[in-house]
Parts: structure tokens; sequence; C-alpha cells
């Protein structure tokens, strides 16, 4: 059995997920005009029909993500939106208010947005039993986790390999709300946990001083691609749609690189679309955003997972500072500065720091300012202006293989085109046959016209000339054919991409508890009546309507504090509770020992 392997790629608007399939994604997610969970990513539903069709060329998808909760009053609006973004071409919907299953949608497949965490196999279960096509699936879970559940359900599996990590666990994160009144499950997040917090404990003792404690690195899992494979994953997703071009091509063309090298080394999977890509740079994740990598928890719970001195992109780690000149530092280098480059360090206090570099002139690199610059100082390049220079414009052809048939008619010729999918498209122009002077120039000459597919989507696998004699044919003619044969077979795979359906039809198996609590996210009719109608007696109201939050949780994590600095253990130095200060507002901790979990309570 062939198992098809999807690289998904973020895209904040059309440029960018245009970007994305240029360098070699299977499919692109993008946020629709409303209601996706990043509010400042929306796109007209236009660009994503445009998007769609630039995809669907290379048998790639588009997913739409309308993946926040939903107030009564917006149901009828975000149900006219799904029918919109379906008959502009989308071929899958990212959910998390299930709400939207009683609406009568389009037989758009949904996808469980990793908003409606999807972490414990029951809950996955349940929606495969109602409908849900995929489940996109927390980013916390282990290795041996995700085996579980890939051996409980049939339901595709989705997972995060790279990017920016959310703290808390996905749809269970109330802080940004309640401090802010800008609801992270309705795409407003205020990204409170990238602020500097003081931790102490009940007699005030200080642990931690104005440091980012929930700040966590970006997580890349390129190490980690068989392993997934091998535990059911077969959908990798790279996060990122607030992020820029450059990010997109750059993560985009690095994870296709090894999820090929993955599939050239394995029988019985391919990629999940057709073509393939080439670029003009070396990817390198560490040249674009970058916070630092971590693997999360993939492997075993690990203290490297925080940055707690900065939120900021460091970049790569350029070298020490071995002398400081009047105006020019020397490196003890592990990467070469440019002209242009911007540079960042943490001074004496720890603070980071920043200024670019005007020149370089051998080993002496000139910054714009020596301010806070001493010698043993490691620095960091924060933006690399050569790399990003060298991303600019056009970087990537992505290609479908063709080849092309050229035969003689009895009213004049044919040129078919066939491509690595079988499809096949074919110009025909009627000509008097000509017998050609000089036969062995006539060839070279229809060989070099049909050869030159370089303006086109296609890449010339092969090339046959099936002429019964060795006839003449003007260039003018091979060009025409040429041109047309192409745009036909460019139609053609239009007209035969088949966009999947499932439609949702309602029952009652029973959801896998009788009660929800408000972290089940539960804020509209319909929501409500789908829980009931599967078997759920009592139902809070989602955070977002009750009327506090004291004493409520208002962050799940499984980053924890505790043990962060080795206090599991009981130690002596901490007095009962501990608690987080962001200078404004106090949380109260909580920690569930047994599950591993820490939560940041409303005090």
């Amino acid at each position: 059995m062939t198992s098809r392997l999807e690289l998904l790629s973020p895209a904040r608007d059309l440029a960018c997920g245009k970007a994305a399939i240029d360098h070699g994604a299977d499919a692109v997610y993008i946020g629709a005009p409303r209601f996706g969970a990043r509010v400042e990513a929306g796109n007209a539903i236009r660009d994503i029909a445009e998007l769609a069709t630039y995809a669907h060329r290379f048998r790639a998808r588009v997913y739409i993500t309308l993946n926040t909760i939903l107030y009564d009053d917006e149901l009828e609006e975000a149900r006219k939106l799904v029918q919109e973004v379906y008959d502009a071409g989308a071929d899958a919907l990212i959910i998390q208010d299930m709400g939207l299953l009683e609406l009568g949608l389009p037989p758009i497949p949904l996808f469980a947005s990793t908003q409606a965490h999807n972490y414990d196999l029951s809950r996955i279960q349940f929606f495969e039993q109602v409908g849900i096509k995929r489940v996109i699936l927390a980013r916390e879970l282990s290795l041996p986790q995700i085996r579980s559940i890939r051996a409980g359900t049939s339901l595709e599996l989705e997972f995060f390999i790279h990017g920016a990590l959310c703290v808390s666990l996905s749809g269970q994160c109330y802080i940004s709300h309640a401090a802010t009144g800008r609801s992270a499950n309705r795409g407003e997040c205020a990204q409170l946990c990238r602020l500097p917090y003081t931790l102490t404990d009940s007699r005030g003792t200080v642990l931690a001083s104005n440091q980012h404690l929930l700040s966590l690195r970006d997580l890349n899992l390129s190490e980690y691609l068989v392993d997934l494979v091998d535990a059911g994953v077969t959908s990798f997703k790279i996060e990122g749609r607030l992020k820029d071009l450059a990010y997109v091509k750059n993560v985009t063309a690095f994870y296709r690189a090894k999820l090929d090298a993955l599939i050239e080394g394995r029988e019985g999977m391919r990629r999940a679309s057709s073509g393939s890509a080439t670029f003009s740079f070396t990817p390198d994740p560490g040249r674009t955003f970058s916070r630092g990598a971590t693997d999360y928890f993939i492997r075993k719970r690990n203290r490297g997972i925080v940055e707690v001195r900065t939120p900021k992109s460091l970049g790569r780690d350029v070298g020490t500072v071995e002398q400081v000149g009047r105006n020019y530092i020397r490196l003890r280098g592990t990467a070469p500065l440019h002209n242009g480059d911007g540079i960042c360090f943490f001074d004496e206090n720890d603070e980071l720091r920043g200024t670019n570099v005007n020149t370089v002139e051998g080993d002496k690199v000139f910054p714009n300012s020596m301010e806070g610059i001493r010698a043993g100082l490691k620095l960091y390049r924060n933006f690399d202006h050569r790399f990003l220079q060298a991303l600019e414009g056009e970087t990537s052809r992505r290609t479908v293989g063709i080849r092309l048939v050229l035969r003689s008619t009895e009213s004049g010729f044919t040129l078919s085109a066939i491509d690595e999918d079988g499809v096949a498209a074919q110009a025909v122009v009627e000509c008097e046959h000509t017998i050609a002077q000089k036969p062995d120039s006539a060839l070279a000459t229809m060989r070099t016209q049909l050869a030159k597919v370089g303006g086109s989507m296609f890449r010339l696998d092969g090339l046959d000339i099936a002429l019964d004699e060795p006839y003449f044919l003007p260039i003018g003619i091979l060009n025409k054919m040429r041109r047309d044969s192409l745009e036909a077979l460019e139609a053609e795979r239009l007209r035969r991409y088949v966009r999947e359906t499932s439609a949702i039809a309602p029952n009652d198996v029973p959801y896998p508890a009788k009660e929800l609590d408000y972290s089940a996210n539960v804020v509209n009719a319909m929501a409500e009546q789908f829980y009931r109608r599967h078997g759920v007696e009592r139902i809070q109201q989602g955070f977002e309507k009750r009327g506090s939050d004291a004493g409520v949780a208002l962050m799940t994590t499984r980053h924890c504090l505790k043990f962060q600095f080795d206090l599991c253990r009981g130690n002596k130095a901490t007095a009962g509770d501990l608690f987080l200060s962001d200078g404004t507002h106090r949380y109260r901790l909580e920690f569930d020992c047994e599950r591993c979990v820490m939560k940041v309570v409303a005090s």
C-alpha cells in the first residue's frame, strides 16, 4: 500500500501561498476573511480561489482555517463563508467549533484544529465517528503517544514539525482574554506568554526575576521525520501564518528536501502532490526567523525548551568577540559576517541588545554601534543580509515531468504531451508533408524547438519523434504545437483534478464524557446542541462567556516551572505555592505531578 506524505506550509496571503507551492509544499493552509485563529491573516475569497487554481495544477491542496469559536450571531455568517470557500475551490476546512457540524455545510472535508485539543485518544475516536476527516495533533505529544493514537484510529494524523510554540495546550489558554479581553480562541491572542515574569513562593522569596519564563523556543523536528512517519503521521505541518515570505520559502524548501530524501529511501511512499522543485539557494531555517530550536516533548521532558532571556529572534550563533578595538571587533567565528547584517548579544545585565554591521574588512567587523560590546560576548546574527537578498524574487521552479511524442497523420502532425500522472493532451496541425532535404538538420531543429518548455510548469523528461518519413517542419509550426500542447495539458490537469468531498451525517454516537467544563469552549447554541445530542448532560459556558475568572485555570501547560528550576523533589528553599507576576497581574501556579502538568490560575 502506498503512503502519501504531505508537507503542509503556512500562507499569510496569496503571495506566501504561491511561494509555498513553488518551493515544494503538498498543501497550504490559509485564513478565510474571518474566523481564523490568526485574526491578522485573513484573505479575500478571490485570493483563495486564485491560490486553489494555482495549487491544483500540481495536485496540491488548499486548507482554510476557520478555527475560532463562534458566537450565536456569527453562525450564519460562518455558514455562508464555508460555502464561499468551498465554491472557491478549497479542499478542506480546519475547525475548532463543533457547532459548525450542525449548520448543514457543503461536502468539504473537516479537519479538527489543534485548537480542538486533540490530545486524548477517546476524543479523537469520537471525532472520527462524527465525520471528521483529520485531526491536527497536540504539539505536546510524544512519539509513544502518537503511536498509541495511530493504533486506535484510522483518521489522518497531522503534526507540527516546525515553528513557534504555544506554551499552553492549544485551545486551553485564556490568559490573554482574562488580562486584555483579547481571546486566543477568537484569533486575538495578546501573547502574554512572551512577557517577562517574576517567580516567587508564598513567603515572597524570588526564585527568578523578570525572565521570560513561559516563552518557548521554536520547534524543530527535522531530525525526527522518520520517527514520525513510523509513528503514523502523514501530514507534516510548518507553523507560520504570520511569518513573512522569506520564512515560508526557506523553511518549506528545507523540509521539502528532508522529506524527499526520506521518501527516496523508503518503498511504498510518495509525495502527496505532483512535480518537483529546484531552488536557487541552500535552505537553512536558522537564517530566517528563529528563537532557537527545541524538540519539545517528542522524545522526553527537558529544560531546553525555553529561552528565558528574550522572546525575540536570535538567529544563528556566529561566534565570540575576541578583541574590541576603537570602532571594530574581531570574532572567533563560526560563520562569516557581511555588510548589512544585523547582530545581537546579551549584555552584562542579560538584556538583549543589537546593532548593524556597517562593513567587514578581513577579520575586522565594524558595527554601527560599539555600545555594550566587550570581549568574550557571544554574538548572534538575527538579520542575514546576504541570505535574505538571495531569497528575493524568483527563487524556485516547480515542474511536472512530461514526455512529448511527435507523430505524423494523414493530414498533418500531432504533438502529444503525457505527464508524470498519466494526464495527456495533444496539439494537432494540418499541413502538407514536406520531405526534408537535410534530414539530420530537420531532426535536430525539431528536438531543439520542442524541448523549449522552460516558460511553462513542465519539465521535459523525454521526447519521441515518431514520424513515418524524415519530414521538414517550419520552426513556427513546431513552436505553436509545443505551446498548444502544453496549454492543453495544463488545462486538462485542472479539469481532471478531483476534489475530495466528505459530507457530515449527524448521528448520536456518545461523547466520552457526560459533563463539559469551560475548557470545552462551548459559546453558542449549536455547539451545545451538538454535544447534547451526543449524550453530554451538563455543559458549562466557555470562558469567554463566564462572568468571573477567579480560581480558574487560565493556562494549562506541560512546561513546568518546578521542573525547570529543579523543584520537583520538594526543595526546602521554596514555601507553599508558587506565583507568577508580570508587574500588573499575579497568578498562582498549580501542579498536577501525576500528569506532569502545570496550571496558571487566576488569583
